[in-house]
């Protein structure tokens, strides 16, 4: 009973103590002290860095209830880089931070007074925690480089404790990713259980000193990634860092006390640095983000893993993954080595790695016949079967290895001198997790003296080979250049005429795009025939056709009735010609013909979008997997049209129809007959006439003619919505409610969102996913285009789950004149509806 209540007196005393030095002013809820003056703060202060970059206080991420104790960087609340309290958060606003006047270390108490977390609880930097100094020696300073440390006088030479050296997800400028091998303290960055729970979490990124510094992440018990070892320059998987060199320093130190990863940021001008942090994602994904200041994001300046080849040990021993590989197995064998079981390599399972051709010849007198095989530009394998000597030479090396009958391979283990570069790492046993990767390191393999002498032989007979095969090449061209001049002769005058003609109306002589016959036309289309007719539109109708070398196209044929033919024609060649994105659809030729406009396209067989989300017999085929990818998709095609690429584009008119589906179901955006270019510094333009698509243009288009990127946000955000609901936007099947969007947000105000998800993925579906695309539906839906993000953050959204996303505001529901949406033109003076509905069945 004494001991609670003199806890709780205790505690009341400090409570009494922070209303009396910070409840009279706002320069102690802006200090970055803790000291005599002001020993501790409560929630709703916070301590703040120097120069105003970094904020310690308590906050929520998540249940508003629970509360923690953390730092993050002032401009962005969201960028949390430390927590104290992760695993034991506060059920109240009444927690406080002081520094204990009779044991100098920092205490965080929680409403009862019970010690919530303590800097006693983790290892201090020196091992000094000793409380025989006087504790009134004793601060607490958040520094301006993100560290809260606890001193021992006023210089704080004496450093007690640091936040540095407790990482949370979160490496940030100075801090350490590493071990100290005298003590066995680790700095390792471990997740979030989730975006809005900030425990301790399934993935761990750490630094790996078995054989080389190497810094891995784990999830539970598994390697999932591994940067591959450092060689002087930069990790030898990771080669680009060394191509970012004038915007961060990377540097391993080795010491007796310290092995450990540590980065910097340079000055980009004459101002301050840009802020950046590297976060472990609760996947297991670490991203370098940067901070714009002008836009106020953050940008992913890089990412890993970064594609299927950095899944840890994907293709198995003496396997070597390629991602440029056109197989989509990505795996192969090291020179002199085979699958394990070809069956599995069979049906895309390379797990079980590769096995020798030919045995190594090693002689228990020490004598061999074997060599190696220089594997180049790689990222070497994992290094905890080595052995590394950094005095040695790469020549040493390989005598080593070729007296060392369990040595498999060698490298230079530094290559920051240059050359052939020094120090030796040899491997034991098997070889794991080597993947190609641009400007990699050169990995010698040691073979059998028959697989050398196969490989020397090969290179024989190729430098035979390749002069008789480029000449036979040449020989070859030449026929057929004199064989094409021929056949062109007749025709070259007319052809030459269209093309001039076509340049004229176009009026850009600068188009590189090839130009069709029209009789080229007919015959690939079958004189227009209705059986190969696609779709139609307000513009004109879609055919599929067979050109000469059998390549499928869809040709479009603009209507000679249609009062927007030409102004479409001429957009779409002129802009898609100079657009080139996996994400749109490639046009590749056109063809002027007296009245005739015609525009020939990549033929993609699995139609458009909403053939798909609105068909019930064909929903099923979309799983979730598949429409995230799609969402993903159109987001990077559109961040393609406004950022990306040379011009500034609106599309104007993106809806579920113009959304096409090649044969991996990649979605590609089409029907540029309606966009406009913007200049670098334009910001938004207005029309007299309204073009576009009920439903899917955004408020301020449809009522005032202002369009701009923010436009095409609000059209995203339709279709996002509706490739999670399979509902079209006009609800014809839910007549509560006028559309689409008062559906969703409507359920979103309510609670429950996941209501609205079609039922063909619901049960098999993310529902963190899920969630997560439609609050970012509802924040493109916006009714004001300033409260819209750009497709930029858009992107970023979608691909980065921890970020904080903000609250959507309700969005402005527009009836339809229609059950189906429809496509206007409106002028001052007249106006022209014409039905949107297309019938596809592939492009």
């Amino acid at each position: 009973m004494f001991p609670n209540f003199a806890a709780l007196l205790v505690f009341s005393v400090l409570c009494l103590l922070s209303l009396v030095t910070s409840g009279s002013g706002s320069s102690s809820s802006s200090s970055d002290t803790l000291n005599d003056g002001r020993r501790n703060i409560t929630d709703g202060q916070t301590l703040v860095s120097a120069g105003g970059t970094f904020t310690l206080g308590f906050f929520s991420p998540g249940t508003p209830s629970l509360r923690y104790l953390g730092i993050w960087f002032s401009a962005s609340t969201d960028a949390v880089v430390w927590l104290a309290n992760r695993d034991s958060p506060l059920n109240d606003t009444a927690g406080v931070l002081t520094v204990n006047a009779a044991t100098g270390i920092l205490l965080l108490l929680d409403g009862s007074g019970r010690t919530a977390w303590s800097s006693s609880n983790t290892t201090t930097t020196n091992g000094n925690n000793s409380s025989s100094s006087s504790a009134a020696a004793v601060q607490a300073q958040l520094l301006e480089s993100g560290n809260l440390v606890l001193v021992r006088g006023t210089g704080g030479s004496d450093v007690l404790w640091q936040s540095f050296d407790h990482p949370s997800n979160t490496l940030i400028a100075g801090m350490r990713l590493g071990v100290n091998p005298q003590t066995g303290a680790e700095w390792a960055l471990t997740s979030w259980k989730y975006p809005t729970d900030p425990s301790t979490g399934d993935c761990r990124r750490a630094m790996d000193t078995r054989g080389l510094p190497d810094c891995v992440s784990w999830r539970g018990g598994a390697k999932k990634y591994r940067t591959g070892p450092w060689n002087g320059l930069y990790f030898s998987g990771v080669p680009e860092m060394a191509s970012y060199s004038d915007m961060f320093t990377n540097e391993v130190v080795v010491r007796p006390d310290e092995v450990a990863y540590v980065f910097d940021v340079k000055p980009s001008s004459a101002s301050k640095p840009p802020f950046s942090r590297l976060v472990l994602g609760e996947a297991g994904v670490l991203q370098r983000l940067v901070w714009d200041p002008a836009s106020k994001v953050w940008n992913v300046f890089a990412q890993a893993p970064r594609d299927v080849c950095d899944e840890y040990g994907r293709c198995g021993k003496f396997g070597l993954c390629d991602v440029n590989t056109p197989s989509t197995l990505f795996c192969g064998c090291v020179a002199g080595f085979g699958p394990v079981d070809a069956a599995q390599w069979a049906i895309r399972e390379a797990s079980g790695g590769c096995r020798r051709n030919v045995p190594l010849d090693c002689r228990a007198g020490g004598g061999t016949t074997d060599g190696f095989k220089a594997v180049r530009g790689v990222k070497l394998p994992d290094t905890d079967n080595t052995t590394v000597d950094m005095a040695a030479t790469v020549g040493d090396c390989r005598a080593r290895c070729l007296a060392n009958c369990s040595c498999v391979a060698f490298a230079a283990a530094d290559i920051s001198g240059g050359g052939e570069g020094s120090g030796c790492v040899m491997w034991v046993g098997d070889i794991v997790d080597v993947r190609y990767v641009d400007k990699g390191q050169d990995l010698y393999v040691r073979l059998a003296k028959s697989e050398l002498a196969v490989n020397e032989n090969r290179r024989g007979m190729l430098k035979i080979l390749l002069p008789v095969t480029a000449c036979l090449l040449v020989l070859a061209c030449i026929f057929l250049v004199w064989i094409c001049k021929f056949r062109g002769m007749r025709s070259r005058d007319i052809q030459k005429k269209a093309i001039l003609s076509a340049s004229t109306e176009l009026g850009d002589e600068n188009i590189e795009l090839p130009f069709f016959s029209f009789r080229d036309i007919v015959t690939a289309t079958e004189d227009f025939s209705n059986d190969n007719m696609l779709g139609q539109g307000g513009f004109g109708k879609v055919y599929k056709g067979m050109l000469e070398d059998d390549k499928e196209v869809a040709i479009k044929r603009l209507s000679k009735n249609s009062g927007q033919g030409a102004e479409e024609f001429r957009n779409e060649v002129v802009l898609i010609a100079k657009l080139q994105h996996r994400n749109l659809v490639r046009l590749l030729g056109y063809c002027i013909h007296g009245d005739e406009r015609l525009l020939i396209y990549e033929y993609l067989p699995n139609k458009s979008l909403d053939v798909f989300i609105f068909d019930p017999s064909s929903k099923h085929v979309l799983d979730w997997s598949t429409r995230s990818q799609i969402i993903k998709g159109v987001a990077r095609g559109l961040l393609y049209l406004h950022q990306d690429s040379r011009l500034t584009i609106i599309h104007r008119d993106l809806k579920s129809s113009n959304i096409l589906l090649d044969v991996d179901m990649s979605p590609k955006i089409s029907d540029f007959g309606m966009a406009r270019i913007f200049g670098r510094d334009q910001q938004e333009a207005n029309t007299n006439r309204v073009v576009g698509t009920y439903g899917y243009m955004s408020p301020e288009y449809a009522m005032d003619g202002a369009f701009s990127v923010k436009s095409d946000t609000y059209s995203f955000g339709v279709i996002l919505l509706e490739i999670i609901s399979g509902l079209k936007i006009s609800l014809p099947r839910l007549s509560d409610f006028p559309n689409l969007l008062a559906y969703a947000w409507n359920l979103w105000k309510d609670g429950k969102p996941m209501d609205m998800v079609d039922s063909s993925i619901v049960d098999k579906c993310s529902p963190t996913e899920v969630l997560r695309c439609i609050h970012i539906g509802l924040l493109c839906v916006q009714d004001n285009p300033n409260n819209r993000p750009l497709m930029s953050s858009v992107v970023f959204m979608l691909e980065n789950e921890t970020t904080t996303l903000s609250t959507p505001k309700q969005p402005v529901y527009f009836a339809q004149r229609n059950s189906e949406a429809k496509e206007t033109e409106e002028n001052t003076s007249s106006s022209m509806n014409n039905m949107s509905l297309t019938v596809l069945e592939g492009r």
